[in-house]
This record gives structure tokens, C-alpha cells and sequence, in this order.
């Protein structure tokens, strides 16, 4: 990555950490990406519970959510191998607040 996208990424993250509510997080969310964005991020996000929840085939996750199952497998990628583990820790902090 370029410096500059590391310094827009940046900005893009300390404008999230601002979010206080749900509400507030949609509200962003919709301003700033196109219908078509939302539903892709909402999908892999989908992908990401459904994998973590296990007991699923990439194929009726596919089905499940809409994803490709090409979709499917990147995600478990991320979840399972890539070092960012940016998936996990949302997983993670989700079911401790669960608990």
C-alpha cells in the first residue's frame, strides 16, 4: 500500500471509532457506500458468522447468503489464515459481550 492509502485508511478507521450507536452506524454506512457496497460487506459478513458458527458446507453458505462460494472461501481465508485476524476479533468481542 502507498502512503497516502495507509493515511486514508487511517482516517476512514478513526471515523469509524467515532460511531457511538447503531443508528449512527447505519446513518455512515449509508452515506458513504452504494447500496450494492452495503449488501456486498453485509454478505461477507454473513459468510464470516455462518463459517465461525461451523456445521455449514461452503456450498449451502453460498446458498445461504447469496455469496459465490469463491466469496465463501476467501472469507474462511481471512477468518482462518490471513494475519490481519480483523473477522476474529469482531467474532470474538461479539460473543463475549454475549456471554
Amino acid at each position: 500500500m502507498t502512503e497516502t492509502t495507509l493515511t486514508d485508511l487511517d482516517a476512514l478507521s478513526e471515523a469509524l471509532l467515532r460511531l457511538q450507536t447503531r443508528d449512527e452506524a447505519d446513518r455512515f454506512l449509508r452515506d458513504l457506500l452504494t447500496p450494492g457496497e452495503i449488501k456486498t460487506l453485509s454478505e461477507r459478513w454473513r459468510v464470516a458468522c455462518l463459517l465461525d458458527e461451523g456445521g455449514h458446507s461452503y456450498r449451502e453458505i453460498s446458498e445461504m447468503t447469496g455469496a459465490s462460494t469463491t466469496t465463501v472461501t476467501r472469507v474462511s481465508r481471512f477468518l482462518t489464515q490471513e494475519p490481519h485476524q480483523g473477522y476474529r476479533l469482531i467474532l470474538d468481542r461479539l460473543k463475549e459481550k454475549s456471554s
